[in-house]
This record gives structure tokens, C-alpha cells and sequence, in this order.
């Protein structure tokens, strides 16, 4: 080989190496722009799945219609917790511990308490706050109480068990929908048909007093069941129930009423499930007791 055909053989060679000044250069510089895009096309989906899952509802403010994006945290998160402790009661029911599940009914029923008033107090009332606390009603104080008590004793006694569990559930639902459309135009001093947080009280006090005291005879199941089948016709019935909404906690009380608030607590923690069991099956009563009276007055 020639010296001219050598020098040209290393020269091809030089060129198909890379370098700091070949096409390996170009690939660094586009690096950080392929990053760029990636972080920006990120972003893009980031944000339009905000933008697709937003909350948007219609409110009045000053008199005025707007549109309201996002959700009010704090009265939500007393749902949340509501919605918990009655999925937890159908998880205790299941799993055989029927105490831990009425106890987490009656908690279930103090957060669904408190949400509302919290909603009240801070003004963050909203459409979607109703919704969701319907539905974790439905769960807490509708599907929750059956459940326990259809796992507990109802199933013993057949389809008839299963049935009359239904029965309840079902009417919780129908209550729980009257109740939505008939808000605002309804006296706020009484309830349509017994409310279903009372209703699951009296069914997990129940549930809680018996399977305490291994109340399991066929009388106890009877009973049982007449209880579930009267608090869920009751939830549907046209007898109505004092709300307690009219009473002003800001005023000045006596002495005395204190001092039997403190007396209530003492009786409650001495026997809790006893004591819960004749507190709710008063207040159950109550209504076609006065509806009885109220008929008999009108009568004479």
C-alpha cells in the first residue's frame, strides 16, 4: 500500500470516530430539551386531571348565582369519619364482634351529628356536603345496622330474616331521599318519620344489649325482628318526631339542667347499652305516642 492510500485510510477512520465535535454532540444538546417537554407534558396531564375531576356547583352568594370550584374540607372529613365507623360496624358485624360494631354505629352517629353543625357554624354548606353526607348515612345508619343485625340473630330464623333486613334497608333509603327533597319546606322543629340515625341506635343497642347479656332464644330473635321491621316502617311512616333544631345552646340555662346532663352521663356509663337501649326506645315511642294523643285531643 502507497503512503497516499495509507493517509487516506486513516483519514476515513478519523472521520467515523466520534468526538467532542461529531453527531455525539447534537444527541447532549437535545438532551435537556426532551427532559423539558417530559416535565411540561407532565404538568399538562397534572393539571387536566384537576381540571377534569373538579367539583363545580352552582351557589348564591350576595344574591348573586356563581360557580363554585373545589370542596370544603372540614365538614367533610366529620363525613368521612361517619362514612368509616359505619364500614368498620359492617366489618365487626361480619367478623363476629357485634359490641365493636354497635359501638361503631353510635360513634357513626355522633360525627353525622357534628358535621352538619360544623358546616353551620363555619358557613361551608354546600350541595356536595348534603350529597355525600346522604350517602354515608345510607351506609352508616341503613346498610350497617341491618347487617349487624341480620349476622347476629336474623339469620337464624331463615328468609324471613334476610327479608325483614331488607325491608330496613330499604326504607332507610326511601327515608333518607324524602328527607332530601323535602328540605326547605318542612317545619324544622319535626322530623317525617323517625330519623335514620335514631333508627340504627335502637337496632345496634339492641344488638349490643342481647348479644351482651347472650340474649339467644327464639323469643329474643322475635323480638329482634319486630324491632328491625318497626324501626324501618317507622323511618317511612308519616308520624313525626321532634328534631331538637329549635333549641338555642347559646342561652343562659338553669343550674339543674347541667347537673342532669352530668346525671345522664352517670346512668349512661354505668350499663352504656342498657341505658342506650331505653334512651332511643323512648325517643322512638315518642312519636306514636304523641301521634295518639295528639289524635285523641283532636277527637274530642
Amino acid at each position: 500500500m502507497t503512503q497516499d492510500a495509507r493517509d487516506q485510510e486513516h483519514s476515513s477512520s478519523d472521520q467515523s470516530k466520534p468526538g467532542p465535535s461529531g453527531s455525539d454532540q447534537p444527541d447532549k444538546a437535545e438532551q435537556p430539551d426532551s427532559a423539558h417537554q417530559s416535565e411540561v407534558g407532565n404538568e399538562d396531564l397534572a393539571a387536566a386531571f384537576l381540571r377534569e375531576t373538579e367539583v363545580v356547583e352552582e351557589a348564591v352568594e350576595d344574591g348573586k348565582k356563581i360557580r363554585r370550584r373545589g370542596i370544603y374540607l372540614l365538614p367533610n372529613l366529620f363525613t368521612t369519619s361517619a362514612l368509616f365507623a359505619g364500614f368498620f360496624a359492617v366489618v365487626a358485624g361480619i367478623n363476629g364482634e357485634f359490641t365493636s360494631a354497635a359501638v361503631a354505629i353510635f360513634i357513626a352517629m355522633v360525627l353525622d351529628g357534628l358535621d352538619g353543625r360544623v358546616a353551620r357554624m363555619t358557613n361551608t354548606q354546600s350541595e356536595f356536603g348534603a350529597e355525600y353526607d346522604s350517602l354515608a348515612d345510607m351506609i352508616s345508619f341503613g346498610m350497617a345496622p341491618a347487617l349487624v343485625a341480620f349476622t347476629w340473630i336474623l339469620q337464624d330464623i331463615g328468609k324471613t330474616g334476610w327479608v325483614v333486613a331488607f325491608l330496613y334497608v330499604a326504607c332507610a333509603a326511601l327515608r333518607l331521599a324524602r328527607f332530601n327533597v323535602q328540605i326547605g319546606s318542612v317545619d324544622k322543629k319535626w322530623f317525617i318519620g323517625l330519623p335514620s340515625p335514631s333508627a340504627a341506635a335502637l337496632v345496634a343497642a339492641s344488638v349490643w344489649t342481647f348479644h351482651s347479656f347472650d340474649a339467644d332464644a327464639f323469643g329474643f330473635k322475635l323480638l329482634m325482628l319486630v324491632v328491625v321491621a318497626a324501626a324501618g316502617v317507622l323511618m317511612v311512616s308519616n308520624i313525626r318526631y321532634y328534631s331538637f333544631k329549635d333549641l338555642d345552646f347559646k342561652k343562659p340555662v338553669p343550674f339543674v339542667v347541667l347537673l342532669a346532663i352530668v346525671l345522664a352521663f352517670v346512668l349512661i356509663s354505668v350499663e352504656p347499652s342498657v341505658m342506650l337501649l331505653l334512651l332511643f326506645g323512648t325517643y322512638v315511642a315518642s312519636g306514636p305516642v304523641l301521634a295518639v294523643m295528639r289524635k285523641a285531643k283532636a277527637s274530642s
